[in-house]
């Protein structure tokens, strides 16, 4: 199972799929806003380096505040995965 079947069919986009989007084609298959090509990162970016919700919509007109709160939802979801950070030498 590829990485992009395994997030399709893992519960981290549960809920999302009318709001995130993983597409191979678009963004090297990275999350983006459905219809956009804004991806995930480049939202949850904005919000880490302290731009308010309403700073990153000017910047986006296209997104909406959903679509800000979707990206916070699908990266608490993702960090609720258990990591592992182990040598591969």
């Amino acid at each position: 199972m590829s990485v992009l079947e395994s997030a399709r069919n893992s519960k981290i986009l549960e809920g999302m799929e009318e709001r995130i989007a993983i597409d191979p084609v678009v963004c090297n298959g990275r999350p983006v806003i459905r219809g956009t090509r804004i991806t995930v990162q480049t939202v949850l970016e904005f919000m880490g380096a302290g731009d308010s919700m309403e700073e990153a919509l000017e910047e986006y007109p296209s997104l909406t505040r959903d679509d800000v709160l979707a990206c916070l939802k699908y990266s608490s979801r993702l960090m609720g995965n258990h990591f592992r950070v182990g040598s591969l030498a």
